[in-house]
C-alpha cells in the first residue's frame, strides 16, 4: 500500500492541536477501509480519538491486519462478547475485556454457575448476530460524576470501584455499539474499530478462573478467552496453532516425559525429577561454558539475610509484597512469652466498664509490636544486594574492572496463587544471573559485548528471531531523574552502535534503573521475554561502592543487571513446548535407549549401556518382556534422540541398529564404534 503517514496536522489546523486519525488519513481511508487507527510514538488510537500530534511527531495509519491492528480488532470483539453475555444471562457483571497477545479475554462475575462448552457456543452465535447489525463503535467522553451516576444505576460495581482509579485530569470515555435495537455500553479508554463488520472471524476458546485485580484475596471470577482476526483464512491458521500448543502445554509434557512435579506442601515451587534434573543442570553448564569464553567468574551467596541489606538496597521498601520474611522458632517463642508477659487481663472490671477496651487496646499494641520484632530476615528475592556486598567486601582498583560476578542461587519471590503457572510463573528458582561491575568509560563496550553474548546464546539455542525491547523509568524508582536520563541514554545508544533496532516500553523499568529486554519467538510463533540488562547507578550509591582510580582518587562504579536466559524454570517452560519435549542431544535426558529383540541380547545390550555411559553418555536399556514394537514405541514416546535395536545379528558383530528422531528415519546396523562417533559429535554443546 501506499505510505500514508502524516507528519504535520491536517491543512487549516494548528501544529499541536487535537486531531483524530479520521481527519489525518481522510484521502487514503478512502481507498483503503483496512486503515482503523494510527500510531502515534508508542500510543495507537482508533478514528475517533481526539489526540495531540506534536510538530515534529509523525502519525502512522494502523491496518486491521497490523499487529497493533489486531488489538483493536481483538479490544473490540471483547466488547462485543460482553454484549452478548449480558443479553444471554441477564444479572452477569462485567471486569475488564483487554487484548491480548493472541486474542482477548473478559472477567464475568455471573451467579448461578459456571459457563459451559454448549454457553460458549451459544454466546459465539450471538456474537455474530450482533456483528452482523454492523453497528458502529461510539465514543462519548463524560464527566466522572456522570460515569459513577451510569455505572451504579446500571448495577456494575466493578466498573464503578475502577472509576476511582482514573486518574485526575483524564478524560473518562465510553464506548457504545448495538444491533440496530439496543446499544451496550462500556466505561473504555479504547482504541476499537470503526463498525462490528470489520470483526470478520471469531472464537471462544476457553474458560478459566480468575481473582478480580488478579489477588485471590478478592471474588473469583469467569474469565472467557477468545481470538479475533481479520479474515477466516488467518483465524484457522491460529487455531491450528493452538491445537499444536495444547499438545506441546510443558505441564501436560513435563507429567508425561517425567521431568517435574509440584506437591501442595510447596505451592509453585517445582520438584525436577531426574530426567528433568538433567536438562535444568544442562542449561546452567551451557552458560557456564559461555561464561568462561566471556570472562565471567561464579560466585555462591547466602539465601537469607538481616533485612537491613534489603532496606539499604532499597528492595524492602519497593519490593516488599513479593519477599519472605523467615521466622526462627526462636523469635517465635520469644514473641509467644513477651506477650504473655506484658499483656495482663482487665483489672477492676467490675468498678470500671473501660477497662476491657484498655486491655484491648494494649493486647493490639503488643502484638503489633512483637510481629515488627519478629521481621528481622529477609530471603533474597534478588542476588543483586549480595553481590554489591561481595564488590564493597575490599578496598577495589580500576585494574580489577571490568568485574562480571555471575551466580546461580536459588531465589524465592511470593507470587500470588492467582497468577502462577506451571514452571512459568513460581515462586522458587534460580537466574542465570550476573552482575557487571565496571566503570563509566567501559559501559558502553560491556553493553555491546553482552549483546554480542546473548544473540551468541539465541543463535545456539535456534531462536533465529529476537526484538529489543528499552524499558524505561517506573513511577516508583530510586536514583536521580540524572541517572535515569543517563542510564537511559546509555542503553539506547549502545543497541544503536550495535546496528540493532528496538523499541521504546515506557514506565516497565526495573525499580532501580532502565533495561534492555530481548524477545524471542517459539516453534509456535508466540513472544517470549527472555534476557535483560538494567543499568544501575541507584545501587552503587546506597552501598557506596568505590575503587581506586588511575589517578589515585576514589570513584564510584556503574552496576549492569543481566540475564539470558532468566529464570531457568521459565526458560525450561518455554523450551519444552519449543521442542515438544524433544530435546537436542547435548541436553536430552536419555541420549539412546538401547531395545533387545529377545532376552538373548540381553547381556550385550548391558555391555553397550555399560560401555556408552563409561564415555559418559546418558543411555539406558529397555530388558523388558515387552515386544520389539512396544519397546520402540516407548522410547519414541519419551522423545529419546536415538532408539538403538539389538538383536542377534547386532550382538554377533559388535553392532547397533540406531533409529534417528530427528531426520526420522532407520540408519541401519553400524559398528558400535561408528555410532559413538556419532553421539560424541551430537553431544556437545552449541557453540558459536
Amino acid at each position: 500500500m501506499a505510505d500514508a503517514s502524516h507528519s504535520p496536522a491536517p491543512e487549516g489546523s494548528a501544529a499541536g492541536s487535537r486531531v483524530t486519525a479520521r481527519d489525518l488519513f481522510a484521502e487514503a481511508l478512502a481507498k483503503d477501509p483496512t486503515i482503523i487507527g494510527a500510531k502515534v510514538g508508542t500510543k495507537t488510537f482508533d478514528l475517533q480519538t481526539p489526540f495531540t500530534l506534536p510538530p515534529n511527531e509523525k502519525a502512522t495509519p494502523v491496518r486491521s491486519n497490523d499487529p497493533a491492528g489486531l488489538a483493536i480488532v481483538r479490544h473490540s470483539t471483547a466488547h462485543v462478547m460482553a454484549d452478548a453475555v449480558q443479553r444471554l444471562f441477564p444479572g452477569t457483571k462485567v471486569t475488564f475485556g483487554p487484548a491480548t497477545q493472541h486474542g482477548f479475554y473478559y472477567d464475568f462475575d455471573k451467579q448461578g454457575g459456571v459457563f459451559t462448552d454448549d454457553d460458549l457456543a451459544r454466546i459465539e452465535d450471538k456474537m455474530r448476530e450482533i456483528i452482523a447489525a454492523g453497528a458502529p463503535f461510539r465514543r462519548v467522553v463524560i464527566s466522572r460524576d456522570e460515569a459513577r451516576a451510569l455505572f451504579e444505576k446500571m448495577g456494575e460495581t466493578y466498573k464503578r470501584e475502577h472509576i476511582e482509579n482514573i486518574p485526575e485530569g483524564e478524560d473518562i470515555s465510553l464506548y457504545f455499539h448495538g444491533d440496530g435495537k439496543t446499544e451496550w455500553v462500556d466505561l473504555c479508554e479504547g482504541p476499537h474499530v470503526p463498525n462490528t463488520k470489520m470483526l470478520a472471524a471469531v472464537k471462544l476458546t476457553a474458560v478459566a478462573g480468575a481473582y478480580w485485580r488478579g489477588d485471590e484475596r478478592n471474588a473469583m471470577l469467569q474469565r472467557i478467552y477468545g481470538t479475533a482476526f481479520p479474515s477466516q483464512k488467518a483465524l484457522d491458521a491460529h487455531l491450528k496453532l493452538i491445537a499444536e500448543a495444547k499438545e506441546r502445554d510443558h505441564r501436560k509434557l513435563g507429567k508425561e516425559l517425567d521431568l517435574y512435579m509440584n506437591h501442595e506442601y510447596a505451592p509453585a515451587m517445582p520438584f525436577f525429577l531426574p530426567r528433568g534434573a538433567v536438562v535444568y543442570n544442562g542449561l546452567i553448564q551451557f552458560m557456564r561454558q559461555a561464561y568462561l569464553r566471556h570472562g565471567y567468574e561464579e560466585v555462591i551467596t547466602p539465601q537469607i539475610f538481616d533485612k537491613r541489606l534489603f532496606t539499604t538496597s532499597g528492595h524492602l521498601p519497593n519490593y516488599r509484597e513479593n519477599m519472605y520474611l523467615p521466622v526462627t522458632a526462636d523469635e517465635i517463642d520469644k514473641a509467644k512469652l513477651a506477650l504473655r508477659v506484658d499483656v495482663h487481663e482487665a483489672k477492676d472490671a467490675d468498678t470500671d466498664p473501660h477497662s476491657y477496651r484498655r486491655a484491648d487496646r494494649a493486647r493490639d499494641h503488643a502484638v503489633v509490636d512483637q510481629l515488627t520484632e519478629l521481621e528481622a530476615l529477609a530471603q533474597k528475592p534478588m542476588n543483586c544486594p549480595s553481590h554489591c556486598l561481595i564488590f564493597g567486601s575490599r578496598r577495589r582498583s580500576y585494574r580489577d574492572l571490568p568485574w562480571r560476578m555471575a551466580d546461580f542461587g536459588r531465589l524465592h519471590r511470593y507470587e500470588r496463587g492467582g497468577v502462577v503457572h506451571g514452571l512459568s510463573r513460581v515462586r522458587s528458582f534460580c537466574q542465570d544471573d550476573a552482575h557487571i561491575f565496571c566503570t563509566q568509560d567501559q559501559l558502553h563496550g560491556e553493553i555491546q559485548a553482552f549483546l554480542k553474548l546473548i544473540y551468541e546464546v539465541y543463535t545456539a539455542m535456534k531462536f533465529p528471531r529476537v526484538e529489543i525491547r528499552l524499558a524505561t523509568r517506573p513511577e516508583k524508582r530510586i536514583g536521580t531523574n540524572e541517572q535515569w536520563d543517563a542510564a537511559e541514554g546509555a542503553l539506547g545508544q549502545a543497541v544503536r552502535d550495535a546496528n540493532l533496532q528496538f523499541e521504546l516500553s515506557p514506565g516497565e523499568g526495573a525499580f532501580y534503573g532502565p533495561k534492555l529486554e530481548f524477545h524471542i519467538e517459539d516453534a509456535l510463533q508466540r513472544p517470549w521475554q527472555l534476557g535483560t540488562i538494567q543499568l544501575d547507578y541507584g545501587l552503587p550509591d546506597r552501598f557506596e561502592l568505590e575503587y581506586v582510580g588511575a589517578d589515585g582518587a576514589q570513584h564510584r562504579p556503574v552496576m549492569l543487571h543481566r540475564a539470558i536466559l532468566g529464570s531457568l524454570e521459565r526458560f525450561m517452560s518455554l523450551y519444552i513446548e519449543h521442542t515438544a519435549g524433544a530435546f537436542p542431544v547435548w541436553l536430552a535426558p536419555e541420549q539412546a535407549v538401547i531395545v533387545t529383540v529377545s532376552e538373548k541380547q540381553d547381556e550385550y545390550a548391558r555391555d553397550v549401556v555399560k560401555h556408552l555411559r563409561g564415555l559418559g553418555f546418558r543411555v539406558t536399556a529397555d530388558l523388558s518382556a515387552d515386544k520389539l514394537g512396544a519397546k520402540i514405541r516407548n522410547a519414541r514416546l519419551m522423545r529419546v534422540p536415538y532408539v538403538c535395536v539389538v538383536g542377534d545379528k547386532e550382538a554377533a558383530n559388535r553392532e547397533v541398529a540406531p533409529r534417528s528422531r530427528d531426520l526420522n528415519k532407520d540408519l541401519g546396523p553400524m559398528p558400535l564404534d561408528e555410532f559413538v562417533t556419532r553421539l560424541t559429535a551430537e553431544s556437545q554443546p552449541p557453540k558459536p
